[in-house]
């Protein structure tokens, strides 16, 4: 250890308090940086980790080889696992929906097949012998395949034919060029439903069902799924192996590997992590700058005597990177290791979340990678070297008699520190010395001022995005009415959604469910009805000629619209077939900004009950014959509808009538060839994913052959739930990381500030300023400080919460509105000065403590 290594070492010991407070700095700083780093590899892990438990932790798949060249690759030494399939053989699919899928393909599982590749089935068993076939849900739902558990399939098993030869199961599907020759049946026992495996689902020109490998024929064909041993060497691997076979990548499981061709995830995570990084270390440097930067300037003196007897420019660096070591030597493994604790502690808070967003039975865990701890230690140490650097290499360009004279601290003319006389009336002797002193020190002032800024602008701006998440989850939840609801095509006939409906309304946790179908109609509405809140609302004059409107009729069944009318306390005689009256909401409901209630909607009518004509769209896509019904417009709020599956018939209007009736009505009151826009049924349960699976088990059971929708809404909304609740977490552990950093700068720099200037307060002092007139002139630079960073930070937090809003309003979430974050606002005004005024109070009563003698004789500024 050289002489200027021992005078660093004594720098720090001479001023522990310092030397603390730039120590907890680099702990904070290094606690980010390996927080951000550790999650980002853990997060790579779980999703890793919940691919492979979704699609198999095979990294490479050759689809439909020979049986010896699989056998081949299963030996390489390089290959670390295999699973092979066997193609059993191919049938034709009659009256296919999908006319790009025309086939059935046999593929034979062993054991280990069922065990390694993932098979979620959703009713019945998995087959037990080569007689016995596994049908997935995409050749019900998709292809029209109608099938039941324990149904026999006879299959026209057969070849494809191009011409003259014969295509293998992976070549897409030729509808002019290629037919089909049978050779054989064959018949299967279906004993269950799955669904369709996504390593299968687009592998063929048809839907795959899944037998057993009994029968395989050692000389036919295969797809074999492998899994290396060194999975980063993959694509050296095919190009030796692949022999110009077809080949598979598993890019779900790949790119969280970063060995996908898809680098989208793994960019967006490095962009992402590298911003946050980017952000940490400015803050970092900002705070351990400062804190050097002060130190060189409390040693000004020194260093020009060092200079004087021939000290060189690279040893006074080299001093101060030496100091900077030392500091991150015991900085930046207490910050690692607080960081590994931090996260750790925050992973197991949001674990369960995680699960409920993504993978089930995947726990997100810490995962520690050496090499990323290594690189979080040399970040950490890079920004203290960085922070150490730039002062050094300042200070070491001062003249040698400047440093000794300590004539370069502060060169400020006369002229500008020169107050006017309003201000001197304004805030007297004490007031005009402090803005004296902002104005001669003017580095050391803005250094406070944007460390106060940084943690305002941080605090508000993540707050307000934790406000509009919040609102738009919020919005999220009120938007429906129901939890499950399946969608289907308007020619799916009734009375087979009627019969599922009995199925399924007893299915566990459903706690109600109806059937519902909306058909669009025109109505003629006399001008003499409208309210004047109509006319005013649509910036139109009263006028005499009649109003077309949409209509839109929703047809329960009968039991769900009896549950609807004790709801709204109606009477069931005059909205059934004994009565003459339909049931419709007359509010406004179409593009408001939040969601109202019944009492809060302008009313369209002045009259409770009207006739109204009203025609229907029919199939020929036209409207049917008028016919006048008695309408009852009620103060209520209509169910929401199954999604729709056509467009045709929809509006856009900002006024659209909604009528519910019962379905046993509507023979009379729509002609029988009326098109409906959206069809099916709607579940409110307790449990929505367990009702969801067993609703989507009894739909493939009673062999519905459509292209039905299934949504889980009770689902979307915890996954909403989660997110925001993940991101609040992370969010707030952000901003109180960032804001302990920025309070440690202020607190470095306004208590080193204070103390050099302790001769020039010592001299105020002297000449008879009181107790009182000190503190009050003390008081005047703290509220200065905090003022002016609140001048400055509070709007461009405030610009950046409306980019925030907008962001989010384009990228979909329409209905939130902008709204201030008063709350964090007050927050922050009260933390600033609070802040300022206790660091302010700490060093002032230090040297209130310091004998005015002794402070006047100091040679040090």
């Amino acid at each position: 250890m050289n002489v200027f290594h021992k005078i660093a070492l004594q720098e720090l010991r001479k001023k522990p308090a310092q030397s603390i407070v730039t120590i907890v700095g680099v702990v904070l700083s290094a606690a980010m940086i390996t927080a951000v780093c550790t999650f980002g590899v853990s997060l790579l892990h779980y999703l890793a980790e919940g691919a492979a438990m979704k699609y198999g932790s095979w990294h490479a798949a050759f689809l439909d080889v020979p049986t010896s060249f699989a056998q081949d690759r299963s030996h390489d030494s390089k290959v670390s696992g295999s699973t092979v399939l066997d193609n059993l053989g191919v049938a034709q699919l009659a009256d296919s929906r999908n006319p790009n899928k025309p086939y059935l393909f046999l593929v034979g599982y062993d054991q280990e097949a069922t065990a390694s590749l993932p098979l979620t089935l959703l009713s019945g068993r998995l087959p037990e012998h080569g007689g016995e076939v596994l049908i997935p849900g995409n050749a019900i739902s998709d292809g029209g395949v109608q099938i039941k558990l324990g149904d026999t399939l006879t299959l026209n098993m057969g070849s494809r034919i191009k011409d003259g030869e014969v295509l293998d199961f992976r070549t897409s599907y030729d509808t002019e060029a290629e037919y089909f020759q049978p050779e054989a049946e064959q018949s299967y026992t279906v004993v269950g439903i799955c669904q369709t495996p996504d390593y299968l689902r687009d592998a063929y020109p048809g839907y795959v069902l899944i037998t057993t490998s009994d029968y395989a024929d050692p000389s036919g064909k295969c797809s074999i799924f492998l899994t290396l041993k060194q999975p980063y060497t993959l694509h050296s691997y095919l190009e030796e192996a692949s022999a110009d076979q077809h080949v598979t990548l598993n890019d779900d499981v790949l790119r969280f590997m970063g060995l996908s061709s898809d680098k989208f995830f793994t960019t967006l995570l490095f962009v992402v992590g590298g911003v946050v990084l980017a952000i940490i270390m400015i803050g970092s440097v900002f705070l351990i700058h400062n804190a050097f930067n002060i130190s060189l300037n409390q040693r000004t003196h020194q260093l020009g005597i060092l200079m004087s007897v021939g000290a060189t420019d690279k040893q006074l660096c080299s001093a101060v990177l030496f100091e900077g070591l030392c500091i991150g030597w015991v900085g930046i493994p207490l910050g690692m290791l607080a960081g590994m604790g931090c996260m750790q502690g925050v992973l197991s808070i949001v674990s369960k979340n995680f699960q409920n967003i993504l993978y089930d039975g995947v726990d997100l865990t810490l995962v520690l990678s050496p090499l990323v701890l290594i690189l979080a230690a040399l970040v950490s140490l890079i920004t203290i070297l960085v922070s150490a650097y730039i002062p050094a290499r300042k200070a070491a360009a001062v003249p040698v008699m400047d440093c000794i004279r300590q004539t370069g601290e502060i060169k400020t003319e006369a002229k500008a520190v020169r107050v006017s006389r309003l201000s001197q009336l304004l805030y007297g002797l004490e007031g005009t010395l402090a803005l004296k002193n902002f104005k001669r020190n003017k580095k050391r002032y803005r250094s406070i001022i944007l460390s106060l800024v940084l943690s305002v602008v941080l605090f508000i701006t993540t707050s307000a995005f934790v406000l509009f998440l919040t609102q738009a989850s919020e919005m999220a939840y009120v938007a429906t009415t129901f939890d499950v609801c399946l969608s289907v095509p308007k020619d799916v006939e009734e009375q087979q959604l009627l019969t599922l409906l009995e199925q399924t309304k007893t299915v566990e946790g459903v706690t109600s469910a109806s059937y519902e179908e909306v058909i669009p109609c025109r109505c003629t509405i006399n001008s003499q009805i409208l309210s004047s809140s109509y006319w005013t609302s649509t910036g139109t004059e009263l006028s005499s000629q009649p109003v077309m409107m949409q209509m839109n009729l929703v047809f329960m069944d009968d039991a769900s619209f009896q549950q609807l009318l004790q709801k709204e306390g109606l009477s069931p005689a005059e909205y059934t077939e004994e009565g003459d009256k339909v049931l419709t909401c007359a509010k406004i409901q179409n593009h408001i900004e939040r969601v109202l209630e019944p009492d809060e909607f302008v009313d369209l009518f002045t009259v409770p009950t009207q006739s109204i004509p009203i025609a229907a769209a029919t199939g020929e896509a036209d409207w049917g014959e008028a016919r006048s019904i008695s309408f009852s417009f009620e103060n209520f709020i209509p169910p929401d509808v199954p999604a729709s599956f056509d467009t045709e018939g929809m509006t856009q209007d900002d006024y659209i009538l909604e009528a519910i009736l019962p379905l046993s009505r509507k023979p009379e009151l729509v002609p029988q060839d009326a098109q409906a826009v959206s069809k099916g049924l709607t579940y409110c349960s307790d449990s929505p994913s367990k009702s969801a699976s067993q609703i989507e088990e009894r739909i493939l059971g009673a062999g519905i052959s459509t292209n039905y929708v299934l949504m889980n809404l009770g689902k979307i909304l915890e996954g909403n739930n989660n997110m925001i609740f993940i991101a609040k977490v992370f969010s707030y552990i952000f901003i109180v990381m960032i804001s302990l950093i920025a309070i440690a700068n202020v607190f470095n720099t306004i208590s080193t500030n204070i103390k050099l200037r302790r001769r020039e307060l010592a001299m105020l002092r002297s000449v008879g300023m009181s107790e009182r007139a000190f503190q009050k002139m003390m008081n005047f630079e703290c509220v200065f400080y905090g003022l002016k960073a609140l001048l400055f930070g509070v709007p461009v937090s405030l610009l950046l919460s409306y980019l925030i809003y907008k962001g989010m309003y384009v990228g979909g979430a329409e209905d939130i509105t902008f709204q201030l974050p008063w709350t964090s606002v007050g927050i922050s005004v009260v933390s600033v000065l609070f802040v300022v005024f206790i660091t302010m109070l700490y060093s002032v009563s230090k040297i209130k403590k310091e004998n005015i003698i002794d402070a006047l004789r100091d040679d040090l500024i």
